[in-house]
């Protein structure tokens, strides 16, 4: 499987892009059972769904919404980076009914090291189905694909195993755990860092398509 990857890298439709780009025009992606593609405006609701539970905002760094409107704000400002060009998100929708159900993007990108961070969330209706493992297979393929780097990282706070069970679904390697990391909701937390080289891809079944 792994030469498969490297022959799938290697092909000539292989487009690595100047990371600018790539951020600002994030192709939608697909697999089995979602399709992942930019942020509208009119995702608020969906994305207020899940954003305003506790049980989702409990292990990440931002706070649960606590009003749609809040949710418009942080939707306006994931448009914004994106068309500046910065590290942004895609929205993680189910094929069937296209509702929003999360999102899944780059924390950071780092040219002078070659390499990037992918953070995800998703609503808890939709845990253990195995969506956030094929939102993150499908996107860490087309980072290694489109974009000039060596290595991804992914990091979960030590409390929530079930975050470090996809990444390691998805390839990822654990490399240890991060002492008292992140000072979050109040108090300090131990995190696990991750991380998946551009010679260790895992399988996945997204195809890439012209976003609209």
């Amino acid at each position: 499987m792994k030469l498969f990857w490297q022959r799938l890298l290697s092909v000539p439709d292989t487009d690595i892009q100047s990371p600018p780009v790539f951020f600002s025009c994030l192709p939608v992606l697909e697999t089995q059972d979602l399709i992942l593609r930019r942020p509208r405006m009119k995702d608020a609701a969906d994305i207020y769904a899940y954003a305003s539970d506790e049980k989702v905002a409990r292990y990440v760094l931002w706070e649960p919404h606590r009003s749609v409107s809040e949710t418009r704000s942080c939707l306006r400002g994931l448009i914004r980076r994106a068309r500046a060009g910065y590290p942004s998100s895609w929205v993680i929708t189910l094929r069937e009914s296209g509702r929003v159900i999360g999102t899944i993007g780059f924390i950071w990108y780092s040219a002078e090291n070659s390499s990037a961070e992918i953070g995800y969330s998703l609503s808890a209706d939709h845990w253990n189905r195995g969506y956030a493992t094929q939102a993150l297979r499908a996107v860490s393929a087309e980072a290694f694909r489109s974009l000039p780097i060596n290595r991804l990282e992914a990091q979960h706070d030590v409390r929530n195993p079930a975050s470090g069970r996809v990444m390691q679904k998805s390839g990822f390697r654990k490399e240890g755990i991060l002492r008292s990391r992140v000072f979050n909701k109040g108090e300090y937390v131990d995190v696990a860092l991750y991380s998946l080289l551009r010679s260790d891809l895992p399988p996945t079944h997204a195809t890439v398509k012209q976003q609209d």
